[in-house]
């Protein structure tokens, strides 16, 4: 057989390693769209609230009108219940926001951790097929080159 810079891989091994890998990243990406998903949830019920809170407001205020005392004391009372409102719901938003973007740093740590062990895949088979070093006596060496959808992927 002559020396050429080819190597032949199992293809059925090389692609279950591919699947494995495929399979690795999706729950996360799930669990990413679900955590995104929920925080919108919270925002939009965090909305809702606060305009139930300002429309209650706003009605109480229009009832008390009937009096020039009371009028003073309903806007007053409409301003509190308007500013407790807003900043309810600027918290439960800053809420969600804090707890998505806490799971998607867990998410993105996860993630770095599975694309570090595919590099370490890929390096442990690069390693695997490196031409070996040349001797003291000066004997030549052969070059190996690996051709798959992994060393592929390493350069992506």
């Amino acid at each position: 057989m002559p020396l050429t810079n080819n190597v032949v891989l199992d293809q059925a091994a090389v692609l279950e390693l591919i699947d494995q890998l495929r399979a690795a990243v999706p729950p996360e990406v799930s669990q990413a769209r679900r955590i995104t998903e929920e925080a919108t949830r919270i925002t939009e019920r965090a909305q809702e609230e606060g305009d139930a809170v300002i429309a209650r407001a706003q009605e109480q205020a229009a009832r008390m009108l009937e009096d020039r005392e009371l009028v003073q004391m309903a806007k007053q009372r409409a301003t509190e219940i308007i500013e407790t409102a807003t900043r309810e719901a600027a918290d439960i938003r800053r809420g969600g926001d804090e707890y998505a973007a806490g799971v998607l740093i867990r998410l993105e740590g996860e993630c770095i951790k599975a694309l570090t062990s595919i590099k370490r895949g890929i390096d442990m088979l690069d390693e695997r097929y490196r031409p070996p070093r040349a001797d003291s006596d000066g004997a030549d060496t052969m070059s190996i080159e690996v051709e798959s959808e992994v060393g592929s992927a390493a350069g992506s």
